[in-house]
């Protein structure tokens, strides 16, 4: 049995507490400091979590931030990190504290993502490992998570498959027999890069198939296009794996890893509903991003949109729309606001 701590409270944080208890490993959730308001109600209502319309298992321990004991942490044998990507340097700040002269357990990477550091494009995994190595910290192991697997679905124990990526093959295979059950399946790959490149950019390709409907015809009516969307949707699937295959090997990942469930599983689950495919089909209707963002999903992240902000002028300094039709056109439509339109004739 492991000691297991989840730092973050949402949807899919949250989800990943019912494998790794049914596993019979000791699991506390921790809400960051964002969180304490939304634990307090989870607590008066049974352990109700409304993200996933589910009460949480009886045995995961829930904790508001401002209940966390430092022996909470440092008794830990894996730290799952599932905060927003946004939060990495939060929880590096977290463990540099609590883990001064003490040696850091094992961590897990459910945050998916990818960032700008000096000009280059950094992994999540590296983002966290430079901010440790900042704080005079060099002897850590980190692990990430990828593939097809909604936090609802997780919840409800459904089977699920996904794929533990560390550069030591042992390490991933250990976290994999801590957290594998009869229903949540754990592939193990030493591709770091080849995983959090395709769990980051899928984002932004589930938001171009979620357009398929909007963009397959103008001339027919909504109902014909309810019906016969799906030519458009496998053309726009088929062009992103394409693509996401040459981004990835762009950032020394392997291309087969794109053909796996860190790419193309994925990305057929996020396509198929989710907040990246409903702001595509926003988009795909002929609204401009603001727009929908302000009038459709104005509380929601949309984490292809944000990894666009993030992201989208280096890969336009790096590449043509020519070598990319799909991510240009999207990066387009976020940054300069505009409504999005597809080159065909680039597939």
């Amino acid at each position: 049995m492991a000691k297991i701590l989840i730092v973050g409270a949402g949807a899919m944080g949250s989800a990943f507490a019912f494998p790794c208890i049914d596993n019979n490993n000791e699991v506390n959730i921790l809400g960051t400091h964002l969180e304490d308001n939304f634990i307090e109600k989870l607590k008066k209502t049974n352990n109700y979590h409304p993200a996933l319309d589910i009460n949480l298992d009886s045995k995961i321990k829930v904790l508001k931030f401002s209940e966390l004991q430092s022996s909470l942490i440092l008794e830990s044998d894996l730290i799952v990190v599932g905060v927003s990507s946004k939060g990495i340097e939060w929880i590096g700040e977290q463990i540099t504290k609590h883990f001064n002269g003490k040696k850091i357990p094992k961590l897990l990477l459910l945050t998916k993502g990818l960032s700008i550091h000096n000009n280059n494009y950094e992994l999540l995994v590296d983002k966290l490992k430079r901010i440790l190595n900042n704080h005079g910290f060099s002897n850590f192991d980190i692990s990430a998570v990828g593939g097809p697997c909604l936090a609802k679905g997780l919840s409800n124990r459904v089977q699920s498959s996904v794929v533990v990526a560390n550069e030591e093959i042992k390490s991933a295979k250990t976290i994999s027999s801590i957290i594998s059950t009869d229903y949540y399946h754990v592939e193990v790959s030493s591709d770091v890069a080849g995983v959090e490149v395709s769990a980051a950019i899928k984002n932004i390709y589930s938001m171009a198939v979620g357009a398929a409907k909007g963009l397959c015809n103008s001339q027919i009516t909504e109902e014909k296009k309810e019906q016969n969307y799906l030519n458009t949707a496998s053309a726009l699937f088929n062009q992103s794996i394409k693509e996401m295959e040459i981004f990835v090997n762009h950032l020394k990942g392997q291309k087969e890893t794109v053909t796996s469930l860190a790419g193309l599983g994925d990305l057929y689950v996020s396509s198929g509903g989710g907040r990246n495919s409903k702001m595509g089909s926003y988009l795909g209707e002929g609204l401009i991003y603001s727009e929908a963002k302000k009038t459709k999903m104005s509380k929601v992240t949309v984490e292809g949109a944000e990894l666009i902000k993030e992201i989208g002028a280096k890969v336009k300094e790096e590449f043509s729309s020519d070598r990319l039709p799909i991510m240009m056109a999207m990066i387009d439509s976020i940054l300069d606001d505009k409504k999005l339109s597809i080159n065909w004739e680039k597939f």
